[in-house]
C-alpha cells in the first residue's frame, strides 16, 4: 500500500480476483472496526450486509469496466453491525477498488449521540409535567394492591399491579434524570436476562397474544456493570418499535462476543443483545437518520426512542446498530462485560 493511501482519511479497500480484500488503508480499518491485517483476506460476501447486492454490483464493475457510485451501501463491521456509506467502485488492473464515504461523516461530535439544547429543554419541561400524574398512578396502584391483597385467587392481578408499581418507579427515575441530566448513574452487577424478562413483561402487557415473543438466551453470560433501569428503557424502546412495525414475532437473543472492538476500544468479552422482528422494516428514506432526534416513520411517533436507546448504549461504553429489510429487522446492542473498559490491540 502506498504512503499517500495510508495517510488518507477516506476508507479504501482493494479486492483481488477471488473477491477477497487484498489490502486497505488504516481509515478503512477504523471505519469497519477492525485492523487492516484482519480485513485482508476477508471475502466481499462477508462484508456485504445487503444480501449479495454489493457483490453483484462489484462483479458488474469488474466485468464492464465502468465506475459505479452506490448510494447508501451497507458494509458489515467487526461487531456485525452495518456501516452506511456512499461507495465508489472502479476497476484497476482488472481488480476492484472501493472508496467509501461514510454516512456518519459529520464535523465535531456525532449528532446521533446528542440531544440538541432545545430538545433537552423541552424534555425537562415534559418531565416536570409528568411528575404529578406519576404520583397519582402510584397511589392508585397501591390502593388497588391493598384491595387485591385482601382477596384470594388474584395472583394475576397482583402481578400486574407489581409491574405497574415497578414501571412507575422506573419512570420516576427517568424523570429525575431528565430534570438533572448531569447526575451520575450508579452501575451495579446486572443480569442482562433479568432486564430482558422485565422488558418481556412490558411487551406481554401491551401486546398480549397479538405478537409471539421468543427468547434465545445464552445462560453462560456474566453479569454486567450497568444501570438496569436505563437498559430496560433502551431495550423496551427497541421492542416497542418492533411491536409497532406490524411484527408477528419478536425474538430476544443474547450471545457472548470475544475480542470485540467497540468504537476504538478493544474488549476481551462483550455481551450482544439482539431484538429481531419480522415487521415492515426501516424505510429506506430513514435508513441513515433513524438515530437522530425527532426522526420517525410514524405519524404518532416521537422520534426519541432510538436516540435515547443509543445514548444508553454509549453511557455503558457500548454501541447500538441495526440491519433491516422488510420481514427481517435486527437491532443489536453491544455491551462490554467488564466493569472498566480495557483497551488493547486488535
Amino acid at each position: 500500500m502506498s504512503p499517500p493511501a495510508d495517510a488518507l482519511a477516506t476508507p479504501l479497500l482493494w479486492f483481488g480476483r477471488d473477491d477477497a480484500v487484498a489490502g486497505c488503508n488504516p481509515a478503512a480499518g477504523r471505519w469497519l472496526g477492525m485492523s487492516p491485517r484482519r480485513l485482508t483476506g476477508m471475502a466481499l460476501a462477508e462484508l456485504d450486509a445487503e444480501d449479495g447486492r454489493l457483490q453483484a454490483l462489484a462483479e458488474r464493475v469488474v466485468e464492464g469496466g465502468d465506475a459505479l457510485r452506490v448510494r447508501r451501501a451497507c458494509l458489515r463491521g467487526a461487531d456485525g453491525i452495518g456501516r452506511f456509506a456512499d461507495l465508489w467502485l472502479q476497476r484497476q488492473d482488472g481488480r476492484l477498488l472501493a472508496e467509501a464515504h461514510p454516512a456518519d461523516e459529520f464535523p465535531g461530535e456525532d449528532p446521533a449521540t446528542l440531544l440538541p439544547a432545545a430538545l433537552s429543554a423541552a424534555l425537562k419541561g415534559l418531565a416536570h409535567e409528568v411528575r404529578n400524574p406519576l404520583a397519582g398512578i402510584k397511589g392508585a396502584a397501591q390502593l388497588l394492591g391493598r384491595r387485591a391483597g385482601a382477596r384470594e385467587g388474584n395472583d394475576e392481578e397482583r402481578a400486574l399491579l407489581t409491574l405497574i408499581g415497578a414501571e412507575v418507579e422506573r419512570l420516576a427515575g427517568l424523570v429525575d434524570r431528565l430534570m438533572n441530566p448531569d447526575a451520575p448513574s450508579e452501575l451495579r452487577p446486572t443480569n442482562i436476562h433479568a432486564v430482558l424478562e422485565r422488558v418481556r413483561q412490558l411487551a406481554d402487557a401491551e401486546a398480549g397474544w397479538a405478537v409471539r415473543l421468543e427468547r434465545d438466551y445464552d445462560p453462560s453470560l456474566p453479569d454486567l456493570q450497568a444501570d438496569a433501569d436505563r437498559l430496560v428503557q433502551a431495550l423496551w424502546n427497541l421492542v416497542r418499535n418492533a411491536l409497532e412495525s406490524g411484527a408477528n414475532t419478536v425474538t430476544l437473543r443474547t450471545r457472548a462476543e470475544h475480542n470485540v472492538l467497540i468504537g476504538d476500544r478493544s474488549h476481551r468479552l462483550a455481551v450482544r443483545v439482539e431484538v429481531a422482528d419480522d415487521g415492515r422494516g426501516v424505510p429506506d428514506s430513514l435508513a441513515e437518520r433513524i438515530f437522530l432526534p425527532l426522526v420517525t416513520g410514524r405519524a404518532e411517533g416521537s422520534g426519541l426512542g432510538l436516540p435515547l436507546a443509543q445514548q444508553v448504549a454509549r453511557e455503558h461504553g457500548g454501541s447500538l446498530g441495526y440491519r433491516s429489510r422488510p420481514g427481517h429487522t435486527v437491532f443489536t446492542l453491544l455491551l462490554p462485560a467488564t466493569a472498566a473498559n480495557e483497551a488493547g490491540d486488535d
